[in-house]
Parts: C-alpha cells; structure tokens; sequence
C-alpha cells in the first residue's frame, strides 16, 4: 500500500515505518521534528533508493502538507502526529486544540480531497476516559476527560467519525496505553520508562510526581506496531484500546529499572501534577476480537530490551 505516516520520525512512528517499509509498502512521513527526530528514521536508506520512502518536514496544520498527497496516490493514512503531553495541554490548551483538533481536521480535510480511502487514528488510552470508574476500562466506559489533551482527543475522534459519514472514509482509532520501549525521548517531559533509565544512566536521581502509588498499563512499542498493521485492513469504525490490563505503579516501575540497571539509589518525590490520572489499566478484548492482536511481550522483558538499547544508544 501506498501509507501517509504523520509524526512518523517520532518514537511509535519510526518503529511503526520501520515495519511497512520491512512488509513491502511504499511510505510517505510527515513530521515538523518537534519532538520526533530524523535520525530515528536510520532504517529507510534501501527503500529510499527504491523509491518506497520519502520525507516531508513540515506541520500538520500548514498547508505545506498537501505536498505529501499531491500526486502521490496515497491509499492510508496513519495519524501519529500530537500534542501528545497532559502537562503541556493543562498550560496552553489553546494550542493543545490547534494541533490536535485543527491539525487533525486539516489532515483529514486533505486526505478526503485527494483520494485516501482509510484513515487509521490514534488516541490516548487513558486520558480519554479521565478516573474510571472501574478497571480494566472498557471502550464502553464514559469518556470524561480530566485535561485538555483527553478533550482534544475525544472531539478529534468525532471529527473523523463525521468524515467517515459525510465522505465515506473508512477508519480505524487506535487507544494506546502507557506505550514504552526504543527511541523514546529519555529527557522530556513525558514516558517515564525512559526518563527513568536516562537518569539512571547518566547516575541522575529520578523524580517521582506524586506518592508513586498512582498506576499505569505499560504496553511496549513493537506489540502496538504490530496493532497499527492489523488495522490497515481491520476494525473498520471502531475504537480499539491497547494495553495489557495490568496495573503497574510508579514505585514498582522504579524498582524493576532499578534492579536491571543495578541503580542503587532512592527516587526524588515532588508534588503530582495537574492533569494525571491516578489509575489506569485498559481491557484489550475488542482487539483481541477485531484485530487479532494481544500484547505479546511482558513488562520484565520489555523493560530489559528497553535499557539494553539505551545502553548502546543513549546520548544527550
């Protein structure tokens, strides 16, 4: 297939290319470099010579983008690209909005005029649904979003759904839990697997936000690409939580990193931040049911393939 990947120089997204370009499809990626980074994008230089690969540096929002459809024939569209922190979103909510609504729409909008006939979403697997009412959450659960980038979310999502009845356009919305493994950013603001070990790495003091008792449903990189290729061709208008079901809290996370990496200092605790949930685990049966798909790799094994890649690749 011919496959418009937004935000695809991005963590998730450059797996996520590395796996078309592995199953035969031609790619197109699209990413402003904000948070993602042209160097995770090491594995397209074959295909690119072949002709399966091409690159745009550019935002979801401009119009620049239409380059990316214009006689391109693209057939999917995979739609990465986010404000994808709570925190960020509780401070400027209006540009929460314009990235995640409007740049969403102007996706959209552009897939619709030049023939895309599928577009594959991504939402947030937690922030949608706010506290829940019981756990694991089901995509039945109310959706009352306790931060911008929920509502963000959530109002994108009806977007598509009314492109889907208004112009036909088959999609798919993928709900990613707490996704974690290589090529995420250790030294942001948000993945905690990953700020975890960069600081471990570098003999740093952890920080943890709250009492470390909050939980999350940590899900690792390769087991949600293999989600996003199963929706190329399944769940056709469906809703689709990814996660394991599994709660795991903070304090666990640190002491599993801690024990791999032989890190035997103490975590920092600062006050929780505005905006984060205080549990979180997803059901995943209608992907099971839809798609085929089930998380595959544990948290103990994908926390260890996670700091060995850190080992041999991290850098400031």
């Amino acid at each position: 297939m011919r496959i418009l990947v937004t935000g695809g120089a991005g963590f998730i997204g450059s797996n996520l290319v590395d796996a078309l370009l592995r199953e035969g499809h031609t790619v197109t990626v699209v990413d402003n470099l904000s948070t993602g980074k042209f160097e995770n994008l090491y594995n397209v230089k074959d295909a690119a010579r072949e002709n399966r690969f091409s690159f745009f540096h550019t935002d979801i929002r401009d119009d620049s983008l239409l380059a990316a459809f214009r006689n391109r024939e693209q057939e999917v569209v995979i739609h990465l690209a986010a404000q994808p922190d709570v925190r960020v979103s509780v401070k400027d909510p209006v540009m929460d909005a314009e990235v995640n609504v409007l740049g969403t729409i102007n996706v959209l909008q552009m897939a619709v005029e030049n023939g895309v006939r599928r577009f594959i979403n991504t939402s947030s697997g937690g922030c949608v649904y706010g506290e829940p009412e019981s756990l694991p959450v089901s995509e039945e659960a109310p959706r009352r979003p306790d931060s911008p980038y929920g509502v963000s979310k959530s109002v994108a999502e009806e977007y598509i759904r009314y492109y889907q009845r208004a112009h036909g356009l088959s999609f798919c919305t993928l709900a990613p839990a707490n996704v974690y493994g290589p090529r995420q950013n250790p030294f942001g603001e948000a993945g905690v697997v990953a700020i975890f070990i960069g600081r471990m790495l570098s003999g740093e003091t952890p920080v943890i936000y709250g009492d470390g008792e909050q939980t999350r449903d940590f899900v690792f990189v390769d087991d949600v690409v293999d989600a996003y290729l199963a929706a190329l061709t399944r769940g056709d208008g469906e809703f689709i939580n990814l996660g394991t079901g599994v709660e795991t809290s903070v304090n666990q996370l640190y002491r599993m990193l801690a024990d791999i990496l032989g890190f035997d200092g103490e975590p920092e605790y600062a006050p929780p931040r505005q905006g984060e949930l205080s549990r979180i685990a997803l059901q995943a049966e209608k992907a099971r049911d839809l798609l085929g798909w089930r998380p595959r790799t544990s948290l103990s094994e994908g926390l260890a393939r996670t700091v060995e890649w850190y080992r041999l690749n991290l850098r400031r």
